[in-house]
């Protein structure tokens, strides 16, 4: 099993990123899959999460600017994050939920990307 993310970079305050979440080893249509970071200095936070079926979530700081999608024929999960902030700055994850009942919890992951660095400048 492996997750490989990518697309972070450095952008202005206001700018755009996305981020992909490459998936092996198992069939993304039967998984949910979360993104989280941990900025400097900080906990890691559950940023957004996609379930087997499509439904998303966010947590309420990225709520109307970021969007997670995927492309289950590509085994592949996206997070467009729009309208960037300086507080968006950290590393991103993306992870593997086995366990549903808190997908904001990085506890409920088994398996984890490597992360991708986002740096929001103001």
């Amino acid at each position: 099993v492996q997750l490989q993310a990518s697309g972070g970079g450095v952008m202005q305050s206001g700018g755009s990123l996305r981020l992909s979440c490459a998936i092996s080893g198992f069939k993304l249509e039967y998984y949910a899959i979360g993104w989280f970071r941990r900025a400097p200095g900080k906990e890691r936070e559950g940023v957004s999460c996609i379930s087997s079926i499509g439904k998303s979530f966010y947590t309420d700081s990225v709520k109307g600017r970021f969007t997670i999608s995927k492309d289950n024929a590509k085994n592949t999960v996206y997070l467009q994050m729009d309208s960037l902030k300086p507080e968006d700055t950290g590393v991103y994850y993306c992870a593997r939920l086995f366990s549903s009942t808190n997908w904001y919890s990085a506890e409920s992951y088994d398996f984890w990307g490597q992360g991708t660095q986002v740096t929001v400048s103001s």
